[in-house]
């Protein structure tokens, strides 16, 4: 296949935002805060959202959001670091376990991070009274956001680009050699963040499913399973892991191959706990 030249230049935005001294703020670092914080008010008003719940009562009240921000935030940094060693790193981390402090080897796992805050929900939840799994909806509708911007980050620090390609919006990217590629990130970017968004907020405002806990969540899980697989067949796999089990499987595929199944599973066997009428069309007062 004769490959020709990328149509869509790499931007060479640089991956420092504000340098100050030995201060330096990254775009990656940024996409995190902000998403975070998004989501965080998306899931306020959620939980302040009536209608959305039955009967009218809903299952947290936005000062549990606010208090389990912290909480998130911790599940989030600490599982997806811990994530990534486990899952990408290990014989790295076994040479030198202080590379786990090492951010900026490697980075973040999405399937550690989501790990992480499920640990954080239940213990939280349990502290608070409150149904876990509803906790996981809230927070699952309103993650997309982050997940658009960190693969936004990851873009813009021309890193997890895809196979090289002759698409005429292929990327030729710094670290990626003088052939143009897929830019996957931006695939999944798209995927993961508007689209399903989008396909929960209609499942959450229109068919009023946060009144069947565990069904949003599940929408999620296996949302994100089918974007992140599907953008794997693209994306160039990491290069000290490479292709599984001696065929095309990648090790993003293999950990997202439960999450489908679990997602479709939390689906499956939600069932609702009454009428709300976010699906009868009803307001409540």
């Amino acid at each position: 296949m004769e490959i020709v030249q990328a149509s869509l230049p790499f931007p060479n935005i640089d991956p420092v935002l504000i340098s100050i001294g030995p201060l330096a703020i990254h775009w990656y670092g940024l996409a995190y805060v902000v998403g975070i914080l998004l989501g965080w008010q998306y899931a306020r008003l959620l939980a302040r959202t009536e209608r959305l719940w039955a009967p009218g009562k809903p299952a947290m009240t936005p000062v549990d959001i606010d208090d389990f921000l912290l909480w998130a935030a911790l599940g989030i940094v600490l599982g997806g670091r811990i994530g990534y060693i486990l899952f990408y790193d290990f014989g790295a981390f076994a040479a030198n376990p202080l590379r786990l402090l090492e951010i900026w080897n490697g980075g973040m796992s999405f399937h550690g991070g989501l790990l992480g805050t499920i640990i954080a929900m239940i213990v939280f939840a349990r502290r608070r009274n409150i149904v876990v799994w509803s906790l996981f909806d809230v927070v699952a509708a309103s993650a997309c956001i982050g997940l658009f911007l960190g693969r936004i980050a990851n873009f813009v620090n021309a890193e997890l680009w895809g196979k090289v390609s002759d698409v005429p919006w292929a990327v030729v990217f710094p670290t990626g050699g003088p052939l143009p590629r897929h830019p996957s990130q931006l695939y999944e970017a798209v995927l993961e963040g508007p689209v399903l968004f989008v396909i929960l907020a209609v499942l959450i405002w229109r068919f009023g499913k946060l009144n069947t806990p565990r069904y949003v969540g599940g929408a999620f899980i296996a949302g994100y399973a089918v974007s992140r697989i599907l953008v794997e067949f693209v994306r160039e796999p990491d290069a000290h892991i490479g292709y599984l089990f001696g065929g095309w499987l990648t090790m993003g595929m293999v950990l997202s191959i439960p999450m489908l199944a679990i997602g479709i599973g939390a689906m499956m066997f939600a069932r609702p706990t009454g009428p709300s009428s976010a699906s009868t069309g009803k307001e409540t007062a």
